[in-house]
């Protein structure tokens, strides 16, 4: 009789796991990186990048502090302690700012954003959420799905159909906005009162908001839905569908409740 085959043992589970991969080193940074002119990089890695011109960098860029004049454009992350730019930066990835961002022009971020505070002039352009932990001031337009701040100074005009939440928010809209819903301490929004000329071929401006919450709440010229606070305010021609808390004071133009609006005939506009 033939002798029986030995058993086969199955390898044993260290056996079958790959080795681990170590993460590759981090890049090394140069201590300044100055760029004049039509500059292309794969990344970007300094303690120090000045940028004058049209500048593309098609990953990474990784710097301490940004001073960005002309066009630049990020295919990847932008990453820095501080950022300043005059002109146009875009940038494909997230944008995470340690301390302050500060500029005048026209800012995207393909993906999220965050910074410290920041200062900004112009367009701001973000694509999913963006959070500023202490003070963001705006003076353009500011388009997000949503804003995360510690308080918010608006003026200009704003698209943010999601979640605006700080301490303080307060926008003076010149243009048409929308919001979705705005939680914060305090709450002022106020749209710009057209001239003659303005009303006869354009309207008023239309600025609306789902729902509004805080300690105090101001508005004027805009539409809420519903607003919970024990302190309204409601000033020239605010409409709210829904309150609760207490109205502290109402200009005679304002209106509360539930109103029915036909859509007014074509070439018309009121």
């Amino acid at each position: 009789m033939a002798a029986a085959a030995p058993p086969v043992t199955p390898a044993s589970a260290s056996a079958s796991k790959a080795p681990p991969v170590a993460a590759p080193p981090p890049r090394p940074r140069v201590p300044d990186l100055r760029d004049d002119g039509a500059v292309r990089h794969d990344t970007v890695d300094a303690d120090r990048w000045a940028a004058r011109g049209l500048v593309k960098v098609t990953g990474d860029a990784n710097v301490g502090d940004g001073t960005l004049d002309g066009t630049v454009t990020i295919g990847g992350k932008l990453s820095a302690n501080s950022v300043r730019y005059r002109g146009t930066v875009e940038v494909d990835g997230p944008v995470q700012v340690g301390g302050a961002v500060s500029g005048a022009g026209t800012l995207r971020a393909g993906q999220t954003f965050h910074a410290g505070e920041a200062k900004l002039k112009g367009t701001v352009k973000v694509s999913r959420a963006a959070s500023v932990d202490g003070a963001f001031a705006v003076h353009g337009s500011l388009a997000a799905p949503s804003l995360a701040v510690g308080s918010l100074a608006l003026d200009g005009e704003a698209q943010i159909p999601g979640e605006l939440t700080g301490t303080t928010v307060s926008a003076r809209l010149a243009a048409d906005s929308t919001f979705g819903s705005i939680r914060a301490r305090s709450v002022s929004l106020r749209a710009r009162a057209p001239n003659l000329v303005e009303m006869v071929f354009w309207g008023r401006i239309q600025v609306s908001a789902e729902r509004v919450e805080g300690d105090e709440v101001e508005l004027e010229g805009v539409e809420v839905q519903f607003v919970r606070a024990p302190k309204i305010t409601l000033g020239r021609n605010a409409h709210v569908t829904q309150y609760e808390g207490t109205i502290v004071r109402r200009h005679a133009s304002s209106r509360v409740g539930f109103e029915s609006k036909s859509r007014p005939p074509y070439g018309l506009r009121r």
